[in-house]
């Protein structure tokens, strides 16, 4: 074990939630170990600020819960302690069991894998040593403490942090198969870290990528929020198509990528993402709506294309387009499981895509007033991008013409109505 002491000077408590500090300060008064672990450490080590706090500790579950009337336990596979602090909420856990160590072979036997070496349930404590051997990443298994203000690494994290290396602790191949998730989280992390990735760690990704078809679709879903919605998309899809992980997420997309990756899909991806980036760094507002939108759209017009040539002489352009689209959006849900809330959203948003390239003059007015309309509009200007397509880029501009007009309108409509109420509040008085 490396303890740096006195770290004060890099780590600060001033940087660090107040309630994250409650919680350990009142597990080190009852008497437990208590620590804070994880992400937050290592962005603190970094300089930056972290965007969660988790505290790990040797008191149990039901200890927890006898400590704090705000806990409540969540998890199955491993029991989690969140302590709810209104919108807050603080992850505990406590210090995992090494199934190396003797003590606990017995234990480890009863634990429950699947024919790949999947861990099912992992609920099986141990001491802080232990513990640091069970996290994944080693820059994330660094522990700070609150008692004498020191950082505490088992696994060489420390070491990493410095070089700029993203490594599994353990045999990469074995903790990939506990939980093929691993693979995404050490991409993700090599993106928004900057950092490389240990050979080692990454050799077995492309192998094992299929693994991920084990992982239920409605977490995939929300990793795949993580991958994208955190302000480095852009660097993370790249990291993901060079090991094989993209094509495995994505498969409706990856199938009509290029050698020279300059498919219209492929460009429409590139600039989603650095919008997406952008927006972030912007302090903007992300819609995953916009973003599945603008990913599926071109297999989904290509879907429709293919359909209506099929039943030119049965069906309609339109209804080709709309059984293209649930088929598109069945197909992408086999592997995530979007919800239906952002579904049925994006339906919407692609019907709007068609009406805005008929439609002109008071209808075009109408359109605007559709609650849907800033989404799709913002979609159809990112097509234009795209496409250099003179007519869509046309298109856009009459949109926004029309769009200014009656923002002008409503402003004067609005302005006139303050007048009136001003004046007739004077004739009361």
């Amino acid at each position: 074990m490396i303890m740096i002491p006195h770290i004060a000077k890099t780590i600060s408590r001033k940087n660090i939630s107040k309630n994250a500090l409650k919680v350990l300060y009142r597990l080190n008064k009852a008497g437990y170990e208590a620590y804070l672990v994880g992400g937050g450490v290592r962005d603190l080590l970094l300089g930056q600020k972290p965007k969660d706090f988790d505290i790990t500790t040797n008191a149990t579950p039901e200890q927890m819960i006898r400590l704090f009337r705000n806990c409540r336990l969540v998890g199955r596979r491993f029991i989690l302690a969140h302590i709810v602090f209104g919108s807050e909420i603080i992850e505990v856990a406590t210090f995992r069991g090494d199934n190396l160590i003797e003590e606990y072979k017995d234990h480890y036997k009863k634990l429950q894998f699947n024919n790949n070496g999947m861990l099912l349930n992992d609920n099986i404590f141990g001491k802080i040593e232990d513990d640091a051997y069970r996290r994944d990443i080693t820059i994330n298994s660094l522990y700070y403490s609150m008692t004498d203000l020191s950082v505490r690494d088992y696994v060489g994290g420390l070491s990493d942090l410095k070089k700029g290396i993203i490594r599994l602790i353990g045999d990469p191949e074995t903790r990939y198969r506990e939980d093929p998730v691993r693979m995404l989280r050490v991409t993700r992390f090599a993106a928004k870290l900057n950092m490389s990735i240990a050979p080692e760690t990454a050799e077995p990704i492309p192998r094992l990528a299929l693994l991920l078809h084990n992982i239920p679709p409605s977490r995939l879903f929300e990793e795949s929020l993580k991958l994208f919605q955190t302000g480095y998309s852009y660097l993370t899809y790249c990291k993901l198509c060079e090991y094989k992980l993209f094509q495995l997420l994505f498969p409706t997309l990856a199938n009509n990528f290029t050698i020279g990756g300059d498919s219209i899909i492929e460009r429409m991806l590139i600039q989603i993402f650095k919008n997406t980036d952008n927006r972030i760094k912007n302090h903007m507002r992300v819609n995953p709506v916009f973003l599945f939108a603008a990913m599926f759209w071109y297999p989904q017009l290509k879907s429709a294309d293919i359909i209506a040539q099929k039943n030119s002489n049965s069906l309609t352009y339109y209804d080709a387009f709309l059984i293209a689209i649930n088929s598109t959006l069945e197909e992408a849900c086999q592997v995530l499981a979007i919800p239906k809330r952002i579904t049925a959203l994006v339906k919407d948003i692609w019907k709007l895509q068609l009406y805005m390239s008929s439609i002109y003059g008071k209808k075009a007015k109408k359109l605007i007033l559709h609650p849907k309309f800033r989404v799709a509009y913002d979609l159809l200007i990112l097509r234009a991008k795209v496409e250099k397509n003179p007519e869509l880029i046309k298109l856009s501009k009459n949109l926004n013409q029309h769009q200014t007009s009656l923002l002008k309108q409503k402003s004067t409509i609005i302005t006139k109505i303050s007048n009136t109420t001003f004046l007739c509040g004077n004739n009361i008085i």
